[in-house]
């Protein structure tokens, strides 16, 4: 699967603007199709989504490295992620930050999320099973936040617990059609830019056990 993933970041990735040269070695290197299942692999490095159970998706190659771009990680930083889903985008997320601490709501998710990142081995990720739009105060503050579903406005828990400077990626919107935003947290209210109009699932709260 090594050819396929490649060609993924030269014919998706690179073309439509994705440049961050460690975010572009993340996604050579994380073996997107150990993520999916087994009757999908062969479009794992597809541009488009995929199912992974419970009614939720893995979101196209293209809107990880672009959501992960966004957040401009340098290596140091310790990551809030909602919707750890099958894992893929923690996993990307581990090779470019020092923590990733990943909250899914689906028990079902949860778990092979786990047994997933433990084959692609992702050692530095905390995952939790719980309502991620409480966010996780324990390990705050956090350097980035990061969220996998869409909802109409970003949660105060997740700005409260996003450390002064930090940075929030997250789609915005009603129904399935949300923008991808950017918050900068500053000492005194934030500033806000707008990227790509995308589709995500929805934001929910409580946890499933499905």
């Amino acid at each position: 699967m090594e050819r396929p993933r490649l060609r993924m970041v030269d014919e998706q990735l690179k073309p439509r603007g994705i440049s961050d040269a460690r975010v572009l070695d993340a996604m050579r290197a994380v073996p997107r199709h150990l993520f999916v299942d087994a009757a999908v692999a062969s479009h794992a490095y597809s541009d488009s989504s995929l199912p992974i159970g419970s009614g939720q998706t893995i979101s196209q190659p293209y809107m990880v490295a672009k959501m992960t771009q966004l957040l401009e990680l340098q290596g140091h930083e310790r990551v809030l992620e909602i919707g750890t889903g099958c894992g893929y985008q923690t996993a990307v997320l581990a090779r470019l930050c020092r923590r990733v601490y990943s909250i899914e709501r689906i028990d079902f998710l949860h778990h092979r999320a786990r047994a997933n990142l433990r084959s692609a081995r992702s050692a530095n990720v905390m995952l939790k099973l719980g309502d991620g739009t409480e966010g996780w105060v324990e390990y705050a503050p956090f350097d980035a936040v990061i969220a996998a579903a869409g909802g109409q406005e970003v949660p105060n828990e997740w700005m409260q617990q996003l450390r002064p400077g930090g940075v929030l990626v997250m789609p915005v919107g009603k129904g399935g059609d949300h923008i991808l935003i950017r918050r900068r947290k500053l000492r005194e209210g934030y500033n806000e830019e707008k990227f790509d109009a995308c589709v995500f699932v929805p934001l929910v709260s409580e946890t499933a056990h499905v």
